[in-house]
């Protein structure tokens, strides 16, 4: 195996977070094993959003199966590409739609966690602004010879800036945010911070009424609950405007919509949703990407799940001939992720070692016979179904790790064969409802 490179910061980031259970921000891609075919539909999405059209896809699986690391995997990997990227996970607070503006708390995180490569924490939106105006003064600059103190400079700038602006005019709120980005402008021309600070809030959605925004801004209207995802659409055009690739919204946890326990509160998520899959796939956004995680149950539960839908079950639903020939079809709506065969679990744990002992400067001890002897183990005492969910025995083999490393005297094999070894199976207790079993994904 090729040895790994990777730095002090990345190791730890790995370790720590998978230590958690939780999926790392930084350095998934070490860990990415057995998704190629997976990543290299979602590598064709930005293509296509590059080029001015939309996309939307469903990661479905079950718990641990890799749903939030896909998410990541491909959160990093536009990045780099030169997206905007934004992403939420869903909770009882935040929807996509509801009666005391759930809908709008997850546009508000979206803005919040807006991240592009110089950015990838999150927060980017004033970095976005500031950096393609400082764009358009250096270009003012080149092609008239003027400087910024000159008289008629900000005049030309402004020119330039109404330019975009006027491109995403003709869509649905678009002259109101085109005004706000003006009005951005010119705070930070005159220095103006409240200025600044009034667009940024409007741009976040942290007006709550329409007074108080035309009296800061002069716009009349606000980003609310129902149209939160118009100016999702504004924003991923503006951005491709200024020089970006496009916008990339992922949504996780989305398992809290099939657990909504009204009728009518479920159904109007849902129909949210479809609106949002229907724009995309029929190419009334532009430069849009939604990728959206979710279980099982979530798609095809014919009482509370999408399939209870028919209009959902009719653009969701597995291909018959795909099911026939026993294949997945990678380049549908609904990706679905399978099992990862032993193999993958075997190189996973190679690199997982190998991570660990770079992490804490130790000799790597362990033999490939030993992980394998460590795959055997998980099956004999789980099945082999429960060992193929990475999410199930990754905590335990850093737990493994960490105790040899820690207790030296220690045998490996006294370890994983001791009467007290139990790894952690998936859905040990059947009587947990799936929003309440832990998840780690991988």
């Amino acid at each position: 195996m090729t040895k790994l490179k990777i730095s002090k910061k990345i190791s730890t980031a790995l370790i720590n977070s998978l230590s958690a259970g939780v999926v790392p921000r930084l350095g998934v891609e070490h860990i990415a094993v057995g998704r190629e075919k997976e990543l290299a539909s979602l590598l064709k999405n930005l293509d296509d959003i590059a080029e001015g059209v939309a996309a939307f896809r469903f990661i479905i699986g079950n718990y641990g199966s890799g749903k939030s690391f896909m998410l990541q995997l491909i959160r990093n990997r536009a990045m780099e590409q030169g997206f905007v990227v934004a992403d939420a996970d869903l909770s009882s607070e935040r929807r996509l739609a509801g009666s005391n503006n759930e809908g709008l708390a997850t546009y508000r995180e979206l803005m919040s966690r807006l991240a592009t490569k110089t950015r990838p924490d999150g927060g980017a939106l004033v970095s976005i602004l500031e950096g393609w105006i400082n764009k358009i003064q250096q270009e003012v600059v080149k092609d008239t010879g003027k400087r910024p103190q000159d008289d008629g400079f900000d005049d030309l700038v402004e020119t330039k800036i109404r330019e975009v602006v006027q491109y995403i005019e003709d869509l649905v709120h678009g002259f109101d945010f085109g005004s706000v980005i003006v009005a951005y402008w010119r705070g930070y021309r005159t220095d103006d911070d409240n200025l600044k600070n009034a667009a940024m809030r409007w741009l976040r959605g942290e007006f709550n009424t329409k007074t108080e925004a035309r009296a800061a801004l002069g716009v009349r209207v606000i980003i609310d609950d129902d149209s939160w995802y118009d100016y999702i659409k504004i924003l991923a055009k503006f951005v491709a405007e200024i020089g970006y690739k496009g916008l990339l919204i992922l949504v996780d946890e989305s398992v809290h919509l099939y657990q909504i326990s009204t009728t009518v509160t479920r159904e109007k998520n849902y129909n949210r949703l479809l609106a949002i899959f229907n724009d995309t796939m029929q190419c009334k956004a532009e430069y849009l990407g939604v990728i959206v995680g979710g279980t099982t149950k979530f798609l095809e539960d014919p009482n509370r799940g999408l399939f209870a839908d028919q209009a959902w079950r009719r653009r969701t639903k597995e291909s018959r001939f795909a099911a026939q020939a026993g294949v997945q079809e990678y380049l549908g709506p609904v990706m679905r992720l399978n099992p990862l065969t032993q193999a993958e679990i075997f190189t996973l744990l190679q690199r997982l070692t190998e991570i660990h002992a770079l992490n804490f400067a130790y000799e790597q001890v362990l033999k490939n016979s030993q992980l394998q002897d460590f795959v055997k183990e998980i099956v004999n005492r789980l099945g082999a179904e429960a060992l193929l969910t990475p999410g199930e025995i990754v905590r335990d083999f850093i737990s493994v790790l960490n105790i040899l490393q820690q207790n030296p005297e220690i045998a490996f094999t006294e370890l994983i064969h001791g009467a007290n070894f139990r790894p952690t199976a998936a859905g040990g207790n059947t009587n947990l409802d799936e929003g309440d079993a832990a998840e780690f994904s991988l």
